[in-house]
């Protein structure tokens, strides 16, 4: 019993949070120097973070597994030091001070939660297509087939605009039709396509890169109450001091 209640107190201390950010950045320093002597790190981007450490040697990734672990007890403690927060604050009158840092708590909680979904499922392929090529997309049965491919020159012989029709097909259906132009990718069910290179001759064809982030969103969700809590915060602690 005593036990247990020394690792609640290590849990819901704020001291654990400035110590396991303090152990995040040492990591981090690791991996800034282990990360460009290791060819391994290359593949990284290409593949899920989960699938890629499993196969990489414990010499080359271990300050990566650290940070995962101490991500993981910073959420928790995160998440506990919210609510010990909110039942000791629950009689403030201004409830926008007490929710505003929670807020903050749970924008943190999103991106990291975001960072472990991509963890998880995230993919980036380059694909080389033509007119009526089809590139089968990864974590399921969609195919996405290249339509027609539009580049318009100037009296010089310069591209000047261009652009690229696409659909989402499932089992010979089509489920989504796009047209990819410049700075503007295709968005559908997860995926983020972009055109890396086109090439007009001898037959038009495209490069394509086909991205695939699962936690896309909720990192957008997270960031946006990250901000809010911070700017509400600001706001309510220069009201309180006029």
């Amino acid at each position: 019993m005593y036990l247990l209640k020394n690792l609640l107190n290590i849990f819901f201390s704020l001291r654990t949070t400035l110590w396991l950010l303090g152990f995040s950045l040492v990591m981090l320093f690791a991996g800034a120097f282990i990360m460009p002597a290791h060819d391994e790190f290359q593949a990284l981007h290409s593949s899920p973070l989960f699938e890629w450490i499993q196969n990489q040697p414990l010499k080359v990734t271990w300050w990566l597994w650290g940070l995962i672990g101490i991500l993981s007890v910073l959420t928790v403690n995160t998440l506990l030091c919210s609510i010990e927060s909110i039942i000791n604050k629950r009689k403030v009158t201004q409830w926008l001070l007490l929710i505003s840092p929670q807020i903050i708590h749970v924008g943190f909680l999103f991106i990291l939660l975001a960072h472990l979904l991509s963890g998880l499922g995230s993919s980036q392929v380059m694909a080389a297509a033509g007119e009526g090529s089809e590139v089968k997309l990864s974590g399921g049965d969609t195919v996405l087939r290249v339509g027609d491919i539009n580049m318009k020159y100037d009296s010089y012989g310069y591209l000047t605009d261009w652009d690229v029709s696409v659909e989402y097909l499932s089992d010979g259906n089509v489920l989504h039709r796009d047209i990819i132009r410049p700075n503007q990718p295709s968005t559908r069910m997860g995926f983020n396509i972009n055109v890396r290179d086109l090439r007009p001759y001898p037959v038009e064809a495209v490069l394509l890169q086909i991205n695939r982030e699962p936690g896309a969103l909720w990192a957008l969700i997270g960031g946006i109450l990250f901000t809010l809590g911070i700017v509400t915060l600001i706001l309510l602690k220069i009201r309180m001091e006029k």
